[in-house]
């Protein structure tokens, strides 16, 4: 008597064996793994070789207002690689440009993309193909691009747009479609798909707030899900899960402002009080040399939905070299909906469309009143500027220093 698949069985049965080579499960369980996907540039990768990789996408992929416009998820992408795979050597290059659609993509991919002789592509397009590319053009160059991709010797991740907020030119219901080709060009090409638009959602369902704290716009993340879409995309490349909470805003929050003052240049400020008038008693104790031309801001007795207006009809047109937020909290506004979407957007409007551009720094009202009871609005506050990747500048717990004491220990903090 021996045992066969669980059972006793006489010594006369005939039974079939079945030979499994060695390590075959732990080569199995490998060949499922995400990392698999792209042997290529993950050997690379591990062995600490310089490894290319183009994000190719709209202005979700590109550098503009809604994450800062220093940084987008390419950069972030690039960090979270070398997370997931200690000692790499990923070079990021941002192939994002806003309004695109796959029609321009393939107009410009030998420029933008194949040039760079990539080892990985990630494509990122849809949210402009949907109000004016149909379905199956969407669906015949998603399948040109990886065409070409792969046969420039890249490997390819397809990626499904994140989740937006419904309007009329992009109803969500409409996107899904668009997310399903996606799909179907990954199955039919064998691409692999990071599915952003899922994960983004199922995110929305379990937290809504904590998703929408993730949108600079009705259809942009910030730099906050910016993170979020780079962990995914790691995690989709390496087979690693990472996490990017740690990563702050650069430490050079005012590279413009600090060039001009080494340059004996004049500084155009635009700024709210009190700043405009400390700014222009503490920069000078620093840096003598300056030379400020400073515009008050005045936001008194205002609404934040006014401010709002304000920033959208002062800052981009005047093209400052200084923005000096410190928006108070008399600044009423009728719901916590309206509070994040006034506050998003007078930051995005206090920023340039796109890369660079002038220095934009956020005050927290605790500067100027440090008896003020916490309230949940200050708290959306830090997480709001944080979210776009902005300096924020705060009073520790317990600190009693004056508001023009902060303002010269970080301004000293920038220059020295």
């Amino acid at each position: 008597m021996w045992l066969a698949g669980g059972h006793a069985q006489p010594l006369s049965s005939q039974v079939w064996s079945l030979y499994v080579p060695p390590n075959w499960f732990d080569q199995q369980k490998q060949s499922a793994s995400p990392s698999s996907n792209f042997p290529q540039t993950l050997a690379k990768l591990e062995a600490g070789k310089p490894t290319k990789v183009v994000c190719f996408g709209d202005s979700v992929t590109g550098v503009y207002y809604h994450t800062g416009s220093r940084r987008a998820y390419t950069d972030m992408l690039g960090i979270a690689l070398q997370k997931a795979v200690p000692g790499s050597r990923p070079e990021m290059i941002n192939a994002g440009i806003s309004g695109h659609t796959t029609v321009n993509a393939l107009s410009r991919i030998e420029r933008d993309v194949l040039k760079h002789q990539p080892d990985l592509v990630t494509v990122m397009f849809g949210l402009n193909d949907m109000t004016r590319v149909s379905l199956e053009d969407y669906e015949k160059n998603l399948q040109a691009i990886v065409k070409q991709c792969r046969e420039a010797g890249a490997e390819v991740l397809l990626c499904t747009p994140n989740a937006v907020i419904t309007t009329t030119s992009r109803p969500a219901e409409k996107l899904v479609k668009y997310c399903d080709v996606v799909r179907k060009v990954g199955t039919e090409l064998n691409v692999p798909v990071c599915d952003t638009y899922q994960q983004l959602s199922a995110l929305r369902k379990q937290d809504p707030l904590a998703w929408r704290m993730q949108m600079s716009d009705e259809i942009h993340p910030n730099m906050a899900g910016h993170k979020k879409m780079a962990e995914l995309l790691a995690a989709s490349i390496t087979g690693n899960t990472v996490s990017l909470d740690d990563v702050k805003p650069l430490e050079n929050a005012i590279p413009r402002t600090r060039s001009l003052i080494k340059d004996k240049q004049p500084i155009k400020v635009i700024a709210q009080p009190p700043l405009d008038q400390l700014i222009q008693t503490v920069l000078p104790e620093i840096a003598p040399e300056a030379k400020l031309e400073v515009t008050t801001w005045d936001s008194s007795g205002k609404t934040l939905k006014q401010i709002e207006a304000d920033a959208k009809q002062l800052i981009r047109p005047a093209k400052p070299d200084l923005v000096l937020l410190a928006i108070p909290r008399t600044a009423q506004a009728k719901s916590q909906e309206e509070f994040i979407r006034s506050m998003m957007w007078t930051m995005n409007y206090s920023l340039n469309f796109g890369t660079g551009g002038w220095d934009c720094v956020v005050f927290h009202p605790d500067v100027f009143d440090s008896e003020h009871p916490v309230t949940d609005n200050d708290k959306l506050t830090r997480q709001l500027v944080l979210g776009q990747d902005l300096t924020l500048v705060e009073r520790s717990q317990g600190d009693k220093a004056s508001a023009a004491e902060l303002l010269k220990q970080w301004l000293k903090s920038q220059l020295d």
